[in-house]
């Protein structure tokens, strides 16, 4: 229950439901609020701020979501190669489904404005990669192959020369990265000189769905409640410690998926995962994480639909004359708010009906 928990917690955020603490930006007088809303925005480049957390934990739930789903596959006696082939065709579709999402309106006539890259694609590549490795290799096999790509990664972006700017350029101009999407990315890059969801980028951030699977390994081990939180604890502690010793020369950024970044998040996931596992599965203090599993039981189909659904507009003409004589500046609040109101009945339509899409 916890991980689900923690899944719609995480939704909640991609979805937009922070949205009307941002939009208080600056509207009160309470400075706690403030500091709020600026955790909300990603960084320009360089730098972290909370909301770089959600996409990394999303990935890092998928792997612990793979080493449920492939232990009972494994336990079921599931041969390797029917597992390889729905991995292989639910990385497809997730491809298919992410670039419907970047592209709204889709530009059918224009090839060279389709934005390949997207979330779901990542999330598809990487959950399809950490399969083929958990299937094959042991956990130190798999913290050994988390350690190599991100030592890779940092030896690529430090020592291979970008033409016009040389090696070790971490600008947004001169990076490595982007020198690679201009040249090998077919379509429209996100950010233009180059897209933070592109090529290279894909491999440091599957670290995270391999951290995820290893985590999910401990969760469902026959060890005591207390030594799996010790052991989850430890794992956070070390990779937020190893992270910001090596953001002194590798500097934590998403834009560019670096190593740092990739530890520190990572980190973060365990102990949230940890948090979350404590209070839900091990306390047993359940009713409140009700409100998030309903989210997390259905991410899928509420990441799509909150692109093609204007829950905003539907708050507004629901909602309007409810807060009508409020001050006009916070009229925008109360209609994110009511977004989110309207989203979480959504889901709870759907869960009441038992109707779950799941690739």
């Amino acid at each position: 229950m916890s991980v689900d928990a923690l899944r719609g917690f995480d939704m909640l955020f991609i979805t937009g439901g922070g949205t009307f603490l941002l939009l208080m930006d600056g509207k009160t007088s309470w400075p706690w609020i403030d500091t709020i809303a600026a955790q909300l925005e990603h960084p320009e480049w360089i730098g972290f701020t909370f909301y770089d957390f959600i996409f990394p934990l999303f990935l890092f739930i998928s792997g612990v979501s793979i080493a449920f789903s492939l232990s009972r596959d494994i336990k079921n006696k599931v041969e390797n190669k029917v597992i390889y082939r729905k991995a292989f065709w639910r990385m497809i579709i997730l491809i298919i489904l992410g670039m419907i999402d970047k592209n709204i309106p889709f530009p059918y006539f224009e090839p060279s404005q389709i934005r390949v890259s997207s979330v779901l694609g990542r999330i598809g590549i990487a959950s399809f990669v950490t399969t083929f490795l958990y299937l094959n290799f042991s956990g130190k096999g798999l913290v050994a192959w988390v350690g190599g790509i991100l030592l890779a990664y940092y030896a690529i972006l430090f020592l291979v020369p970008v033409p016009g700017y040389g090696a070790a350029n971490l600008t947004f101009e001169g990076n490595i990265v982007g020198w690679i999407d201009r040249n090998v990315l077919p379509g429209r890059l996100h950010q233009k000189t180059y897209d933070e969801l592109g090529l290279i980028t894909q491999f440091p951030a599957l670290c995270l769905t391999v951290l995820g699977a290893l985590a999910g390994d401990v969760l469902r081990s026959e060890k005591k409640d207390r030594v799996k939180i010790q052991m989850l604890i430890l794992a956070g502690v070390f990779c937020i410690g190893a992270g910001v010793i090596w953001s002194l020369h590798f500097p934590i950024s998403k834009r560019l998926w670096t190593s740092s970044f990739i530890l520190v998040t990572g980190g973060m996931a365990f102990l949230a995962l940890t948090l979350f596992y404590w209070i839900i599965d091990v306390l047993k203090y359940q009713k409140w994480a009700f409100f998030f599993q309903v989210i997390g039981l259905n991410s899928l189909i509420i990441y799509m639909a909150s692109n093609f659904i204007n829950f905003r507009y539907t708050s507004g003409r629901l909602f309007g004359g409810l807060y009508a004589l409020a001050p006009e500046e916070w009229h925008e609040v109360f209609q994110a708010f009511g977004a989110v109101v309207l989203v979480w009945l959504f889901l709870y339509f759907l869960y009441r009906n038992k109707l779950f899409v799941k690739i």
